[in-house]
């Protein structure tokens, strides 16, 4: 496992994992506890936890596009496109990071 996280792509692919999770705890979790239990509280801490994580993901996909040299449309904007879908870090890691891993 650290041998996978030793490299800037294995990072990246790491924190695109965290960051979907986040957004699953986010959809699946704190928003129902808000709308169904009127407890906005969670959505406040997991939103704000998200939302860091997004602007992470964001700005560290972009370094890593750029130092590997990949193209633009090819790969790094298939990484922020689906960063914004539930589901879609997971997806994009197992269709595209992992095979340039």
């Amino acid at each position: 496992m650290m041998k996978w996280i030793g490299s800037a792509l294995g990072r990246l692919r790491l924190l695109g994992m965290v960051e979907g999770l986040s957004m699953l705890l986010l959809v699946f979790v704190a928003m129902p506890l808000k709308y169904l239990a009127g407890q906005p509280e969670m959505v406040r801490l997991v939103g704000s936890v998200h939302g860091g994580l997004f602007i992470l993901l964001v700005l560290y996909a972009l370094y890593v596009g750029y130092e590997k040299g990949w193209s633009f449309w090819k790969v790094t904007a298939w990484i922020l496109i689906g960063s914004i879908f539930p589901f879609g870090p997971f997806v994009v890691d197992h269709k595209i990071l992992k095979k340039l891993h």
